[in-house]
């Protein structure tokens, strides 16, 4: 019997009657049910999300904004979302209102803008109330778990936006500070310029004034000396007028007995000619005195005027003025009139001298006006000790000059010095000044003033300053897409499960020949593998033609189905007919373990340890990544390899269905009567 005839005999017994026709049709559509339905129901489940009812709760009062407007952020992203219409967003007004309906399951999620929103997002701009603006999620698993997974990326996409936002304006303000600041450095670069300058005439003027201080303590010099003669003047002239006060007071009391004498000179008038010619004397030189003394105090104050006026303490005006005074005082003054009167005595008694004889005639007039000439001089007694008195009072006077023409010298030399230390000083600031304005400029030059169109493109950098460039070296299309290759192996190998259920992985007709028993395990198998590739064609066809799933490599990934098919028939046909009822069992062991194992949903690498060694063990993982390169045009590299790796999973399930067919040719009671039967 050859391998051809087995495999025919078992497909015409399937099909020879409507019922086992039917049968075989519905085993062929299992997978089309299983997989194709699957992905239809999910192919595109992000893009019917505007189904679901989601509450919007919108509080917020708005804030300031830095324009002067009012800003509205809660309305604005309200407005966002609901155009988006990525949810069905219904307007709720209270936020009881909303989590009530979460918990009921009238609305899907509750997504609530408070009243502080607009204001936290503007309170970056006060150091002292920043606070983060928040978006208040409401879910509730019991209405769907993978719910709260797309909610959690809707407002993780939400807080980007708002936050790009936000510190785009917020960086837009910054860069414009920067441009305020530049400019207000070039403002203070030049005052700072002006400042040099300014600095660089006063250090000029300090040496100006330097100079002028140096000549100031030089007169200052000059005038102390000068004032320290004529403070000796003043004492030389305050010991003249004592002894001119001293004299007067011997003539007063000389003359004091005068009209006493004059009445006896008429009795001798030859001892008067005589006394008279002595007396004469006297007078005359008494005269000479006085007006020597006269002149000399004018010639003194008229030195001291012009000590003065050099010093630089009196104008010419006030020296005049000063011995304007002093000669309408001099001429209105007792002295003077004492010296006028000693004068008129002088003449008169000249007269005596020159006519003695005539003394004795008017000796008697001369008694009378005796009187006269001692009051006369006690007048100029008097006159005498006045001059002394303001002759010491002038010593005085300029000894004070004198001190204040040391204290103004010490003064002028203080201020010379200081001018000195200001030159340097001005010197110092000059540079200083003229570094700061350089300085300045320099740090004016550092900071950014950037154009707008420079502030807009910053602004937008330094809010969202990493962007990634996603390279996707192959893409599923859909969601259904990335869902097809593991759901496509797997309604594969349900398919091909489902078949051990009607056909018979090796007939008792075959075991009861004389054939080889690879032949006989060849022919049991061939069956399954004709179903199986019409199921896998099917499904194909079906996935690309109704579904749209256009795969890169639409042929390739139809034989490689093929190829799945062979290993799956192979390993499922031989592992039934080595272990008979309780195999169907191991392949849906063998099913569940490559369910969670191949990394169909998420990678394999997630899973626990121990499924690491099901997925390198078991074929289906490899089929699911070799799927996933045809369909989304991946590298091929690794089918061929994937292929060998079938072909291998294939002749592992000829070698059980082989060694089933050795084992069964020989009959024992369990042969006839089993222990179990599925």
């Amino acid at each position: 019997m050859t391998v051809l005839r087995l495999a025919r005999s078992e497909l015409k017994r399937m099909t020879g009657g409507l019922l086992p026709k039917l049968t075989i049709l519905a085993l062929t559509m299992v997978p089309l049910l299983y997989g194709a339905v699957y992905l239809y129901a999910n192919w595109d489940p992000y893009g019917n999300l505007d189904h679901i009812d989601a509450a919007l709760v919108v509080e917020d009062a708005g804030a300031p904004a830095s324009d002067g407007t009012r800003l509205q952020a809660g309305a604005k992203v309200a407005d966002s979302l609901v155009d988006g219409n990525v949810f069905h967003w219904i307007p709720v007004a209270t936020t009881e209102e909303a989590d009530q309906g979460v918990s009921s399951g009238e609305y899907a999620f509750a997504l609530k803008i408070p009243r502080d929103f607009s204001g936290n997002l503007v309170s970056p701009g006060s150091f002292d109330s920043a606070s983060r603006a928040m978006l208040n999620v409401t879910t509730n698993d019991a209405n769907n778990y993978l719910l709260s997974t797309i909610v959690d990326k809707l407002t993780t996409a939400v807080h980007s936006t708002v936050a790009t936002e936000v510190g785009e304006e917020t960086a837009n303000q910054l860069l414009t500070g920067f441009g305020t600041i530049h400019a207000q450095m070039v403002k203070a670069a030049d005052g700072a310029g002006q400042l040099a300058d300014g600095v660089g005439r006063l250090r000029d003027g300090a040496a100006a004034l330097h100079e002028g201080t140096a000549e100031l303590s030089n007169g200052a010099g000059g005038l102390y000396a000068g004032q320290a003669k004529l403070r000796d003047g003043a004492n030389e002239l305050t010991d003249g007028a004592g002894q001119l006060s001293s004299g007067l007071s011997t003539l007063k009391d000389k003359t004091s007995t005068l009209p006493a004498d004059s009445r006896n000179l008429a009795a001798g008038a030859a001892q008067v000619a005589a006394g008279n010619a002595q007396l004469n004397a006297k007078v005359q030189g008494v005269a000479a005195q006085l007006e020597a003394a006269d002149q000399g105090l004018r010639t003194r104050v008229m030195e001291s005027n012009n000590r003065l006026i050099a010093a630089g303490i009196l104008t010419q005006e006030q020296a005049d003025s000063i011995l304007a005074d002093f000669d309408a005082t001099a001429g209105s003054s007792p002295m003077a009139a004492a010296k006028t009167g000693i004068q008129a005595d002088a003449a008169q008694i000249q007269h005596l001298a020159d006519g003695a004889a005539s003394v004795s005639a008017g000796a008697a007039q001369l008694a009378a006006g005796t009187p006269a000439l001692r009051d006369a001089v006690s007048q100029a007694s008097s006159g005498a000790d006045q001059l002394h008195t303001g002759a010491a009072a002038l010593a005085t006077g300029e000894q004070a000059a004198l001190d204040t023409a040391g204290r103004l010298a010490e003064g002028a030399s203080r201020v010379d010095a200081g001018a000195a230390q200001l030159v340097d000083g001005a010197g110092t600031a000059a540079g200083g000044s003229r570094t700061l304005a350089d300085e300045i400029s320099k740090g004016a030059g550092q900071v950014p003033n950037p154009d707008d169109a420079q502030k807009s493109n910053l602004s937008r950098v330094m809010a969202d300053p990493v962007s990634v460039s996603n390279v996707s070296q192959a893409k599923a299309e859909s969601y259904g897409a990335g869902l097809a290759p593991f759901f496509l192996t797997l309604a594969l190998w349900i398919g091909i499960f489902m078949l051990v259920q009607a056909m018979r992985p090796i007939t008792q007709r075959a075991l009861a020949s004389n054939a080889a028993s690879w032949k006989i395990a060849l022919g049991g198998w061939l069956p399954f593998l004709a179903v199986s590739a019409v199921q896998a064609t099917l499904l194909t066809l079906v996935v690309n033609l109704a579904l749209g799933l256009n795969p890169a490599h639409p042929v390739l990934m139809w034989l490689f189905m093929l190829a799945a098919a062979m290993a799956f028939s192979a390993l499922i046909q031989g592992v039934v007919a080595l272990l008979g009822s309780p195999g169907k069992l191991v392949v849906l062991i063998l099913l569940v373990l490559q369910l969670v194992s191949s990394g169909g949903t998420f990678p394999w690498q997630t899973t626990p340890q121990p499924l690491h060694v099901v997925h390198e063990v078991l074929p289906m993982g490899y089929v699911v990544a070799g799927m996933r390169h045809l369909v989304y045009g991946g590298d091929l590299a690794m089918i061929a390899p994937t292929v060998l790796g079938l072909v291998g999973y294939t002749a592992l399930g000829a070698a059980m269905s082989t060694l089933a067919v050795r084992r069964n040719k020989y009959w024992t009671l369990k042969t006839l009567k089993p222990e179990i039967a599925l």
